[in-house]
């Protein structure tokens, strides 16, 4: 649409593309009027870092998602097992999570019937425990990759175990074999933990089941990434006006309340981290006991890394070469050299 001149003058645009859209020059610079009515310094770090684009606005962000790790309560009284800290400052450590895992992980004969925990596999999530333990996936220009390194094998390798030395991860195609969703598998207590991202939340907030939401577990410090989508301006709009009026109310505190209180997603003003501010969002219907103690979690997330460059093909070059990791018996050496070489080539460009 943009490229035949058909473009909506205001539309939703994934933060993971942002950098790609303004590289071709097809996003209006919001620069100006962005400055007169709002500032970078109000929205939370991961936000701010996300749109700004060399001192320059061509999206604003309504929102921030993490991952988190979520729980069946009943599963946990059940066993007897503490639940996972929502306080990030208590967050278990990766021994401690895998512990209660193999714990919660219960056979019938050579069939297990619960799992201890489900969503780590995911690259999403393997990109927060990578930097909980203190790796990195690029560079700090973000020309190269720096995913082969000893923190990102310790991560890797500690969530291959968890499936297939421990027993406690059921694989996608096991969900698939019985018809079931991972929020699905944690409703029925099929799965204890789901690692997934807090959106869920609002599905999960009306399943009917005692659901926890808790910081993820952390290698050496608790920590999760923050992002979501932008809206963004055709840069060859025949009404720049109207359409930062629109782009302004989508980033409202009137447009994003209404969604953060259904669970969806997170604020990205700090003023609504403020005791104050949480008042206006927090649900005791959809937001868990505790959940005011994660808040800090999602405000202080650094941000997700691939929002930051402009070669989306490294997305599907680390999905090819994980998948190889996680069912066809890929070593974590050769994944992460095969990642590395192959997403050097496309940064390269």
């Amino acid at each position: 649409m943009l490229a035949g001149g058909a473009a909506p003058d205001v539309f939703f645009l994934n933060s993971s593309d942002y950098r790609a859209f303004q590289k071709k020059d097809v996003l209006l610079d919001l620069t100006p009027m962005f400055k007169q009515e709002m500032s970078l310094d109000d929205f939370i770090p991961s936000a701010a870092q996300i749109m700004d684009i060399g001192g320059k606005i061509y999206g604003v962000s309504d929102c921030t998602v993490s991952p988190v790790l979520y729980y069946n309560k009943a599963v946990f009284d059940k066993a007897n097992i503490p639940y996972p800290p929502s306080d990030p400052a208590k967050a278990w450590t990766w021994e401690q999570f895998r512990d209660a895992a193999i714990k919660l992980t219960v056979k019938d004969g050579n069939k297990v019937t619960q799992y201890g925990a489900f969503g780590f596999e995911n690259f999403y999530m393997t990109t927060a425990e990578i930097a909980s333990g203190g790796g990195n996936i690029f560079t700090p220009d973000r020309s190269k990759m720096a995913l082969n390194t000893p923190e990102a094998k310790k991560v890797l390798q500690s969530i291959l175990d968890l499936r297939v030395k421990d027993g406690a991860a059921p694989t996608a195609k096991t969900l698939e074999s019985v018809g079931m969703k991972a929020n699905q598998m944690l409703q029925t207590g099929k799965v204890a933990m789901v690692a997934d991202g807090s959106w869920a939340l609002q599905e999960l907030a009306t399943m009917g089941f005692p659901v926890g939401v808790a910081a993820l577990p952390k290698f050496t410090q608790a920590t999760t990434h923050g992002q979501a989508h932008v809206h963004a301006a055709a840069a060859k709009t025949k009404h720049p006006k109207e359409a930062w009026e629109l782009l302004k109310f989508l980033s409202s505190e009137e447009y994003q309340i209404q969604n953060v209180k259904e669970g969806l997603w997170m604020p990205n003003r700090k003023s609504l981290y403020t005791e104050e501010g949480m008042k206006k969002w927090l649900n005791s219907k959809v937001h868990p006991e505790g959940f005011a103690s994660l808040a800090a979690y999602f405000k202080d997330a650094q941000p997700y890394p691939f929002t930051l460059i402009t070669q989306n093909k490294v997305n599907d070059i680390i999905t090819e070469e994980t998948d190889k990791l996680w069912y066809s018996g890929q070593s974590v050496d050769d994944t992460l050299k095969n990642i590395e070489s192959r997403s050097n080539v496309e940064l390269a460009k």
